[in-house]
């Protein structure tokens, strides 16, 4: 059965190019954003490893592990990083799994029949520090993913995780956020003592609560 977003993330054991892991262990009390890239020395995946591997920093400020995952092993992978490294002028600085007996990726619906039925999926997973699916999205195999989204997605999981807001469309960290549809204004009023601006009663806006 396919996973969907609040479900609890499966749990594993796995060989990586950091050394084996337990996956909810490793993930400890941070975020998680697991990937996958269908085979090793493909070149849309080179680009993404390489960029990834550009934006841990980022990754690293808001508390997110970055792990991807592909069929081919881990000796594989390892020779994979020295082409990444030298075409995308940033060595590889996460662990990628060895997924060549396909465990992880089953137990993700990360294969996909109608696609290839023995390659991954170009999939990203987020996961919170409760180990629940917090975003899942599937590229075609063709499509580069947009790493910069996903960090926004991030910022906006990790806000109203702790505010009850909502983002709008094309939001980033630092604009102006909307007030749940579920708090009513009395209790508006004492989340947000500072108040908001209604332009529908359905739709309360208001400085981002953290800033």
């Amino acid at each position: 059965m396919a996973l969907r977003l609040g479900d609890t993330a499966p749990d594993f054991t796995a060989d990586t190019t950091q050394g084996p892991i337990h996956f909810h262990q490793w993930l400890g009390d941070s975020w998680g954003v697991l990937f996958s890239h269908p085979k090793d020395f493909t070149p849309v995946c080179t680009t993404e490893l390489g960029y990834v591997a550009k934006l841990k920093p980022e990754f690293d400020q808001r508390n997110v592990k970055v792990i991807g995952l592909s069929v081919d092993d881990v000796d594989s992978h390892l020779r994979w990083e020295g082409d990444i490294g030298e075409t995308q002028g940033t060595e590889v600085n996460f662990p990628m799994i060895g997924d060549a007996d396909r465990t992880v990726s089953n137990l993700y619906d990360m294969i996909h029949p109608n696609a290839n039925d023995t390659l991954t999926v170009r999939s990203v997973f987020v996961i919170g520090p409760d180990k629940k699916v917090k975003l899942i999205i599937t590229y075609p195999a063709s499509t580069g993913r947009n790493f910069d989204e996903i960090l926004r997605v991030i910022d906006s999981l990790q806000l109203t995780a702790s505010y009850k807001v909502a983002t709008p469309v094309n939001w980033r960290d630092g604009d102006d956020v909307i007030i749940g549809a579920a708090v009513s204004d009395d209790e508006a009023t004492t989340l947000f003592p500072q108040g908001w601006t209604t332009v529908k009663p359905y739709l309360r806006t208001l400085p981002q609560p953290n800033r």
